[in-house]
């Protein structure tokens, strides 16, 4: 059965990662002043590690970029989840936690930009393959977001330390 081209569990899937991104915008705000807002985060990491989980529930032969791209926000995924409630922001753990939360935003992000190429028609016809200039443009013009934004937390995110204004 599906639902507007969507599984049941398909549709898990994409309201679990449309919660993340909404959560990422949050968490990644309060990282660049210095917060962490236990509820936001909470549910930024939960939905994080049920997107990349249950990306592997989708039936497959082989793995796929997809499945890479999963794979990698687990591992970053895990990392901040050490980094906040093991070491608590300990020496590097501080870094780790704030670059590892802007990690598992972008690749979300990043999978959210190719599932808009390849489900709304418009987009799709610009970019039939993923290879096409419009879709390499915009996850280059979204990367360059994202770095600046990976250096901003890094160097930011400091906590306990009074943010400037």
């Amino acid at each position: 059965m599906t639902i507007l081209g969507l599984t049941p569990f398909g549709w898990v899937h994409t309201i679990v990662s449309l919660v993340m991104l909404v959560a990422g915008f949050v968490v990644v705000k309060d990282l660049l002043h210095s917060r962490v807002q236990a509820g936001w985060m909470a549910a930024f990491l939960i939905t994080g590690v049920a997107t990349s989980a249950t990306g592997f529930g989708f039936p497959f032969d082989r793995l796929v970029d997809s499945h890479y791209v999963g794979i990698i926000s687990l591992v970053v995924l895990a990392l901040s989840i050490l980094g906040l409630y093991a070491f608590h922001f300990a020496g590097p753990w501080r870094w780790i936690f704030a670059l590892g939360i802007a990690l598992a935003f972008y690749f979300d992000v990043f999978v959210a930009i190719a599932q808009l190429f390849k489900k709304v028609p418009a987009l799709h016809a610009m970019a039939p393959t993923l290879a096409e200039p419009p879709f390499l443009i915009a996850q280059a013009v979204v990367l360059a977001i994202f770095v600046w934004l990976f250096i901003a937390v890094v160097r930011r995110f400091q906590p306990g330390k009074p943010v400037a204004a």
